[in-house]
């Protein structure tokens, strides 16, 4: 299918980008029922594209897979976890494209999460302001995390390591999302703990033309 034909297919769907714990879920829910909308997140079908993957086609989630937890985000480096890092990479982004058409397109849809980098959504947007990448500071991230828990810490021999390394690595990815968006000429949020929920909300729809 061309560039322009799936641009037209996915015309009624609004993208939320953006760093781990940016609140991408809860501002992608209230704006979805706000305004009848309908949430496809790209984090619930991260089970089932992983399984759907061939070595082939996702080497990077094939060596992840492979890995115990203490390899994954002990003994590596926040770069080389930033560098490796399956979604990251856009392995598994078509997986997101064939959900969406698969949808009814009578709806508006919401797709959110990490997953949705700038550079390989651009090309489907109908609109540029169809799309919006929230960008945590680094302050904002800690909290978030540190609100609802983190279970990966907790399964590795030095949670206190693995930590630190997943905070920098999310700390590089967000930086990544903030110059990609910049070059692209594409929306951003930053996203700071002076910002409420409410607020953020109501900036993401202004910016989608809700």
């Amino acid at each position: 299918m061309s560039a322009a034909a799936l641009r037209g297919r996915l015309r009624h769907v609004r993208w939320i980008g953006g760093g781990s714990g940016a609140g991408k879920s809860t501002v992608a829910r209230r704006i979805a029922d706000r305004h009848g909308l309908r949430v496809y997140s790209t984090d619930d079908a991260m089970p089932d594209h992983a399984r759907a993957s061939t070595p082939e086609e996702a080497p990077y989630l094939a060596r992840f897979k492979a890995m115990g937890m203490d390899e994954r985000w002990v003994a590596r480096s926040p770069e080389t976890m930033l560098e490796t890092f399956h979604w990251f990479r856009g392995e598994g982004f078509g997986l997101i494209v064939e959900d969406l058409l698969r949808l009814p397109a009578d709806t508006g849809v919401i797709a959110e999460g990490f997953r949705l980098l700038p550079g390989l959504v651009e090309p489907l947007l109908d609109e540029p302001g169809h799309a919006v990448w929230l960008l945590p500071t680094p302050e904002f991230r800690r909290a978030a995390f540190d609100g609802r828990g983190w279970e990966i810490p907790g399964r590795t021999s030095d949670p206190d390591r693995a930590r630190h390394n997943l905070l920098e690595r999310d700390r590089m990815f967000t930086d990544r999302l903030s110059a990609e968006t910049r070059r692209l000429g594409l929306p951003a949020i930053e996203v700071d703990t002076t910002m409420s929920e409410d607020a953020l909300a109501g900036r993401v729809a202004s910016a989608f033309g809700l």
